[in-house]
């Protein structure tokens, strides 16, 4: 057994663990409303503007945006979201199995890489991706559509190849975390580009919970004021704004991770400040009871 000096001091560093996940704690769960004030609040309008998109889909068929292209290159591009700092629990790791699980579905399938965070960036290196840019600078605690807008129109140029006649990828996917609660939040692969209609109704039901039955697709619409200006003008908007969406998303999820994390770490370490407190009353015990049995045997032997 360890004396209770080594103890002592085994409880006074545990102890300031603790303070120091309590604060984290405290730190993430402030942060964490705030973030899931501001993803509930732009929630309806992405889920709203998938609807329209997944309705008018036919209509915007023509559009590579929407409807892709007939020709296939054996090329897609992953956007990769992320944490910037450690300690968010399995945030990072989930996310990151969904990139591996993915390349292994994927064998024949040549991908580039985005990624958003740092800890997606040191990832991808490790493994061998082929990194195209990193927008790390991004994830801030306070997320501006502003910080989006480059991104969302490195991706379009990226997929769209001299102008519309040729795409340079299949299709531009995400991989982030969506959040649903506090405690739960689930990593995921939302296709960005096209915005194919399959893929919408099966994140919508899927993944959101929403109703996608009327959904059809099959009507066709008037486009005004015409295609051209869709295409410059309103297109380059919505996907900013998913795209920011998105990123709301993926920040609350951290947030919360990182809150129940450091709530795991308190809750161990006040375990484990009772746990050698009781072994150091037990080495204390011990270390009188030796001292008295010294004193009593000194004494029996004076007698003698």
């Amino acid at each position: 057994m360890a004396s209770g000096k080594e103890i002592k001091a085994r409880i006074k560093s545990v102890t300031n663990t603790k303070k120091i996940t309590r604060a984290m704690e405290l730190i993430s769960t402030v942060k964490m409303k705030k973030a899931q004030e501001w993803v509930l609040s732009s929630r309806p309008f992405a889920i709203a503007a998938l609807r329209i998109f997944a309705n008018v889909s036919e209509s915007l068929a023509d559009i590579p945006s929407i409807g892709g292209h007939a020709h296939t290159t054996g090329r897609e591009f992953l956007v990769v979201i992320s944490s910037n700092k450690g300690l968010c629990g399995g945030y990072n790791v989930n996310t990151f199995k969904k990139v591996a699980q993915y390349r292994k579905d994927h064998p024949d399938m040549t991908i580039d890489y985005i990624t958003i965070g740092k800890k997606a960036r040191e990832f991808i290196l490790r493994t061998g991706g082929n990194l195209v840019a990193d927008f790390s600078d991004v994830m801030k605690d306070t997320i501006e559509i502003g910080d989006v807008k480059p991104v969302s129109s490195m991706l379009r140029e990226l997929f769209i190849k001299h102008g519309h006649e040729k795409l340079n990828y299949d299709a531009i996917k995400i991989v982030h975390s969506y959040y649903i609660s506090a405690i739960n939040q689930k990593a995921v692969t939302k296709q960005f580009l096209p915005l194919n209609r399959t893929d919408i109704v099966e994140f919508l039901s899927d993944i959101v919970g929403q109703d996608t039955s009327n959904l059809t697709g099959s009507e066709k619409y008037n486009i005004e004021p015409d295609t051209e200006t869709i295409v410059n003008e309103v297109i380059p908007m919505i996907l900013s704004m998913l795209l920011y969406e998105i990123l709301l998303e993926s920040k609350a999820s951290e947030h919360s991770s990182r809150m129940v994390a450091m709530k795991n770490a308190k809750d161990s370490a006040t375990k484990k400040v009772s746990a050698l407190t009781l072994s150091y009353n037990k080495a204390r015990q011990a270390s009188i009871t030796k001292e008295v049995s010294e004193i009593v045997s000194g004494v029996e032997s004076m007698k003698e």
